[in-house]
């Protein structure tokens, strides 16, 4: 089965920054990568992805400061952070999915999700 395996959260002062880590095992192909947060008490949304065409797309509270990235072997995903802000608090959640069409992945179509890691920036 897939696995993936997240870390490099912690804690944080605003304006640092901080790179999380996602190991992907499990020999997953033309796959979508992607992070995914939560915030206390809010729903979960996307953060940075990977399409299967190596194109990336960010939120747009994140463009600017955060950068997805993947090895060249694609089993390990990056999300390099920058400029954090205390609405940058949440648990972080790296996944991944086949495209039902095209190159993109919809949040429904991440089959595999790491655990999480805490992401905390205080001010």
């Amino acid at each position: 089965q897939v696995q993936m395996v997240e870390s490099g959260g912690g804690s944080v002062q605003a304006g640092g920054s901080l790179r999380l880590s996602c190991a992907v095992s499990g020999g997953i192909t033309r796959a979508c990568m992607g992070w995914f947060r939560q915030p206390p008490g809010q729903e979960r949304e996307g953060v940075a992805t990977i399409a299967t065409d190596g194109s990336t797309s960010y939120a747009d509270s994140v463009k600017g400061r955060f950068t997805v990235s993947q090895n060249s072997a694609k089993d390990i995903l990056y999300l390099q952070m920058s400029s954090l802000n205390p609405d940058d608090t949440a648990m972080y959640y790296c996944a991944a999915g086949r495209p039902v069409r095209g190159t993109f992945c919809y949040t429904d179509e991440y089959t595999y999700w790491g655990q999480g890691t805490q992401v905390t920036v205080s001010s």
